[in-house]
């Protein structure tokens, strides 16, 4: 079975995913999981509704609902139906899995089950949707870890891939599969990324991909040769050199780049990937290469200069102003090119939020916590920034849901408690927010200025 995109369902099942949707937007989270579930079960494969169903039951526990006893116990039993029906009927197996998850949308069990089944029913994409959600609580889950680095991998994200391969690595180095798994996650990333897909469209040759790859190997074995003390300049007049040769060799292109953005020659970086876009015009690793160059290109300027100095400080501010309304622009361009990439309008957020455009950054927030990767950061900056407005019941309202859907008792609850101290705070409510202070007081007494807040409490009883 494949995975089918909107227009790729029938029209009455697109009429009940569109109802679903427009229920979660008004909050109306019973509804919406009841028609988003009842598309799903005619249409499995159906990628969006399966992430809207996952949006609203993060939702709907997060606003406290789903939880209890009985929902526990009821999801075990169901997570023994699920198991069993895995073999011989895995889409059987989804439909009771999405049951439990409507109850407790972070089930771990739930969704390594899910996936299992995902994958037994060839729906990758459904697969890793739930992979990641379990591989963000569990990063050190070998089997997950592996399923999930093997699925980015097919799926052309051979970086990220690579990534929670070498952290298997590093942990289990003499586990053979992981070793083996990580040469063959390393390979598929060389033929993404080296030039095989071209050769299965019928362009390019063996001989063309070998001479390619040799290459990149000799380029990174210089570049690791590259004395820390040398300047560079022998390296980089050899590239030129051969350049004048190979105008259209773009490795060689990037790898001079590189060279010229570790010597702070931010220009002739530039003119390097201006030469690479001439050839390439749809590469997001290249689009972020050139605006990570810009950017340091402009802290750079601003950290030549003295802030003592009245005219040199009114420069830099004049950068940081620059530097600021060029992410924006390309952030917003982003999101123009990829509407649907809910990661993009989080990144957005962030950077409106630090422009102090309030407004526009509760809107992309607002877009952003749907997506389950990034949810509890768009609630936690969504929160900050009805604190901003001075709208601190909503901003208290938004960071005890952020609460209720983080599991682990790590940093970002942390801060996601610390911040729904200080609205409590901002409302008067001092008992309420010294509550807060104290839950982080009692694990971490270093964290921030708790220690204080909570020192200076009891000092205020003893008096």
């Amino acid at each position: 079975m494949a995975e089918k995109r909107l227009h790729e369902v029938s029209r009455a099942w697109r009429e009940q995913y569109e109802k679903g949707k427009l229920a979660f937007e008004r909050n109306n989270l019973d509804y919406a999981l009841n028609l988003l579930g009842k598309v799903l079960e005619q249409e499995p494969g159906f990628y969006d509704c399966r992430e809207a169903l996952r949006a609203a039951q993060f939702k709907k526990a997060g606003q406290g609902g789903g939880g209890g006893l009985f929902r526990r116990i009821l999801g075990s039993s169901h997570l023994m139906k699920a198991q069993m029906a895995l073999r011989k009927n895995p889409l059987e197996a989804l439909r009771i899995t999405e049951e439990i998850l409507n109850g407790n949308p972070n089930s771990l069990p739930a969704h390594k089950v899910l996936a299992d089944a995902a994958l037994a029913a060839d729906l990758p994409k459904t697969a890793q949707l739930s992979l990641e959600i379990a591989y963000k609580q569990e990063p050190t889950d070998r089997n997950v870890a592996l399923k999930l680095a093997r699925l980015l991998a097919a799926a052309g994200q051979g970086a990220r891939a690579d990534a929670i391969m070498s952290a298997l690595v590093a942990a289990h180095p003499h586990d053979s599969e992981i070793v083996q798994t990580a040469k063959d996650v390393s390979a598929n990333r060389t033929m993404t990324e080296g030039g095989y897909a071209a050769l299965e469209g019928g362009q390019g040759s063996y001989r063309d991909i070998l001479k390619d790859e040799k290459e990149s190997v000799a380029l990174e074995q210089e570049k690791r040769d590259h004395k820390a003390g040398d300047t560079g300049d022998s390296l980089i007049a050899k590239y030129e050199q051969r350049l004048a040769a190979e105008p259209q060799n773009l490795r060689l292109l990037r790898a001079l780049a590189e060279l010229y953005r570790q010597r702070n020659e931010f220009d002739q970086a530039l003119q390097c990937y201006a030469r690479i876009t001439a050839y390439e015009t749809a590469d997001p690793t290249l689009e972020r290469a050139i605006v990570e160059t810009h950017v340091r290109r402009n802290d750079y300027l601003i950290s030549q200069l003295d802030p003592n100095v009245p005219e040199q400080a009114a420069q830099a501010e004049q950068l940081r102003k620059e530097k600021q309304e060029f992410q924006l622009a390309e952030a917003k361009k982003r999101v123009e090119r990829y509407p649907n990439d809910l990661q993009l309008h989080y990144e957005l957020g962030v950077l409106y939020f630090q422009a102090g455009r309030i407004a526009e950054a509760i809107q992309a927030f607002q877009r952003a916590q749907n997506n389950p990767h990034v949810r509890i950061q768009a609630l936690y900056h969504l929160g900050q920034c009805f604190a901003r407005r001075k709208m601190y019941d909503l901003a208290a309202r938004t960071f005890e849901n952020a609460i209720k859907e983080k599991q682990l008792f790590d940093d970002e609850k942390k801060e996601l408690i610390y911040a729904l101290g200080g609205a409590f705070d901002a409302m008067g409510r001092k008992e309420a927010a010294i509550e807060q202070y104290k839950i982080i007081y009692e694990a971490d007494i270093s964290f921030r200025d708790v220690a204080a807040k909570v020192d200076a409490y009891y000092a205020t009883l003893e008096g």
